[in-house]
């Protein structure tokens, strides 16, 4: 499985997941799109201030979450859960309990990981999607620009059972490209993948792994209402991937290079689907 970013956060994104995945059933049909304006387009720099001046990010407000911020909310401020980081510390968070083992995300070092990340690469079911195929210089400049940018987008190994086997980019879409073609919302989280050896493929990992990581991104960011992705719409076995991770199919979306379909984990549904 893999999902193809070329956005970068320079650029515009793909998103993409190969035909041997796990998927065992895929829908004739796509489920109804989200009616038109039901989100509004909000789009705050509060974070990105923050950021850049070393001040404290305000807390949770029921705006940004639907609800009245609890004292769990209040305690990550206290713990420093939310520091200023635009995507509020991916480093601490803690692990997810998986089907498959105990999985986490661990920000990615060049110089200890360059060399899986780029055998990854040049893995041609990788590459269709990704195009970083080549010599390691090529996944370090994709890489480095999210390293040396502003934190809206997280490089991470996907590490199961203390075994680095998957790639994640967890990025700020509100923040990103991607936030031009649907109507964001403050601290939507967007989401990347690539399972990294054949053998974890096609066993229903990546579908749970998706889970897995929305939910990471749902328990660690509190003021985040949606995580979202956007597969190329004629890929159905991508976008059923997505629906058996809790997503839901909210709308078609046209990017630069595709027509895609919007998929959408949310809070509010987290644990309906």
């Amino acid at each position: 499985m893999s999902i193809h970013p070329d956005h970068g956060h320079d650029t515009e994104i793909d998103t993409e997941i190969d035909t041997d995945t796990e998927i065992e059933t895929v829908p004739a049909y796509l489920p109804p799109a989200d009616p038109a304006g039901e989100d509004t387009l909000d789009l705050r720099v509060d974070d990105l201030v923050a950021l850049l001046t070393g001040e404290q990010p305000p807390p949770p407000s029921a705006d940004d979450i639907g609800r009245t911020p609890g004292a769990a909310d209040h305690d990550a401020l206290a713990n420093g859960r939310l520091d200023g980081d635009l995507l509020d510390s991916v480093a601490s968070w803690a692990p997810a309990d998986t089907r498959f083992g105990d999985f986490r995300l661990v920000p990615v070092r060049l110089e200890r990981d360059l060399p899986l990340l780029t055998r990854w690469m040049n893995d041609p079911a990788v590459a269709a999607f990704w195009e970083l195929a080549g010599p390691d210089t090529v996944t370090a400049d994709h890489v480095r620009a999210q390293l040396e940018g502003d934190g809206r987008s997280v490089p991470c190994l996907g590490v199961l059972d203390s075994t680095p086997m998957s790639y994640f980019e967890i990025y700020r879409a509100d923040l990103d490209p991607l936030a031009r073609a649907y109507p964001a919302r403050p601290h939507d989280t967007g989401v990347h993948l690539l399972l990294g050896d054949v053998a974890n493929r096609g066993r229903g990992m990546g579908t749970a792994l998706l889970r897995a990581v929305a939910d990471l991104v749902l328990d660690h960011r509190p003021r985040c209402t949606r995580v979202v992705a956007e597969p190329d719409i004629r890929n159905t076995p991508s976008v059923s991937a997505f629906l058996g991770g809790g997503f839901r199919y909210a709308a078609e979306i046209d990017l630069p290079d595709k027509r895609a379909a919007l998929m959408i984990r949310d809070r509010s549904l987290r644990h309906v689907l």
